[in-house]
């Protein structure tokens, strides 16, 4: 019975690192900083990309981008109370369009 008990863990394998990481950015204040971005159920993540070409499939040639390990990235973000790291995201939805100008309040219906 012992023999069973140890082919059958109930605990998942620890995870392993995903070595370094090409890393979106925005322009800041004293450089750059990363980008974070919301999952589907509205959650915010860290993103991490394994390949340049990964990143720009993803997010564009224009992205700007950092080399960051797995490790410093979960830092970045625990400091900002964000614990998910997303690994190689394949679907981003658009960036929304900015908005021009609010219209009148007469030009609003009210139903």
């Amino acid at each position: 019975m012992s023999a069973l008990l140890r082919d059958e863990d109930p605990d998942p394998p620890d995870r392993l690192p995903a070595g370094p990481l090409y890393v979106p950015v925005r322009p800041g204040f004293s450089g750059c900083a990363v980008r974070y971005f919301r999952t589907p159920l509205g959650g915010r993540t860290a993103v991490g990309f394994t390949s340049e070409n990964r990143l720009t499939g993803t997010l564009g040639p224009g992205q700007a981008w950092v080399r960051l390990g797995e490790p410093a990235l979960r830092a970045l973000a625990a400091a900002l109370g964000v614990t998910t790291l997303t690994v190689d995201p394949t679907f981003t939805a658009p960036a929304p369009a900015p908005v021009t100008r609010m219209p009148s309040p007469s030009a609003l219906r009210h139903v």
